[in-house]
């Protein structure tokens, strides 16, 4: 069993939805990078997706793309993430999903992609661009290292997406809450509870619904339904005008006002 099976494990037995917080690797460095992934944790996210920075995040809206931007400029690749998680696994267990684009992965090599991140301590991998029937090769090397490959739903998902994505996956499915691009909202879709309901008996991991989830009651209202709230944008915007201490100190506030707000809804 690995990280991101135990630590949903832990969640149900407590009653709890998990809080999956995504910050993009290397903005505005790998050292701070490291820093925030602590804070994270510490403040109470569950799961932490790194966003693998790359040139064109066709996924992603204006707040993500300017984040990948800021650590591109900055000199991040993708060995120098993978550096910093084995840093980090020196003082946490958190579980550690990489999210980007499979190009960086391509030149890299998927074996030894694999290979390496699973040495350097990443639970699981989420590739936006590469949907379950052409998965099969990266899928074989983390497979055989122990990394969860996840996958996507949309609104749009049918039945037999849905039936792919729960037998080839492993750790969690992603919803994607809105057809459209990252970026925090002012409010959820009307039928997203219904859908999220319905998509998740259908499935046998754990359902996470992000895209669009920006505040405590956003957050409370998804953790009714699911198994797992992604936060990523609103905490994304802060990384624009902030810095340094009084950067992490927003950035935990954020997420303790985020988890309280989901633990107060299981609690009522």
């Amino acid at each position: 069993m690995g990280r991101i099976e135990d630590r949903f494990k832990a969640l149900r037995e407590r009653g709890e939805t998990a809080l999956v917080t995504f910050v993009t690797a290397g903005d505005p460095d790998l050292a701070t990078t490291e820093q925030v992934v602590l804070e994270l944790e510490r403040a109470g996210a569950d799961l932490i997706e790194l966003g693998v920075p790359f040139s064109d995040p066709m996924a992603d809206g204006p707040t993500i793309q300017l984040s990948s931007d800021r650590a591109l400029s900055s000199g991040t690749t993708l060995p120098g993430i993978l550096a910093m998680v084995a840093r980090i696994r020196e003082q946490s267990q958190v579980p550690i999903v990489l999210m980007g684009y499979f190009n960086p992965i391509f030149i890299y090599g998927a074996e030894r992609f694999a290979a390496d991140a699973a040495a350097a301590g990443v639970d699981g991998l989420l590739v936006v661009d590469l949907p379950p029937e052409e998965a099969a090769e990266l899928k074989g090397a983390t497979d055989l290292r122990g990394i969860d490959l996840i996958f996507l739903l949309t609104p749009t998902s049918d039945s037999s997406r849905i039936e792919a994505v729960s037998r080839l996956g492993s750790g969690f499915i992603y919803y994607v809450s809105v057809n459209g691009v990252t970026g925090a909202r002012s409010e959820l879709a009307d039928t997203l509870a219904a859908r999220v309901t319905e998509v998740r008996a259908a499935l046998s991991l754990p359902l996470v619904v992000g895209f669009g989830i920006s505040d405590p009651s956003q957050a409370a209202k998804v953790a009714e339904v699911a198994d797992g709230v992604v936060v990523g944008s609103a905490l994304v915007k802060l990384f624009e005008n902030y810095r340094g201490a009084e950067l992490l100190q927003l950035l935990g506030g954020s997420v303790s006002a985020l988890k309280q707000g989901m633990r107060a809804c299981s609690a009522g």
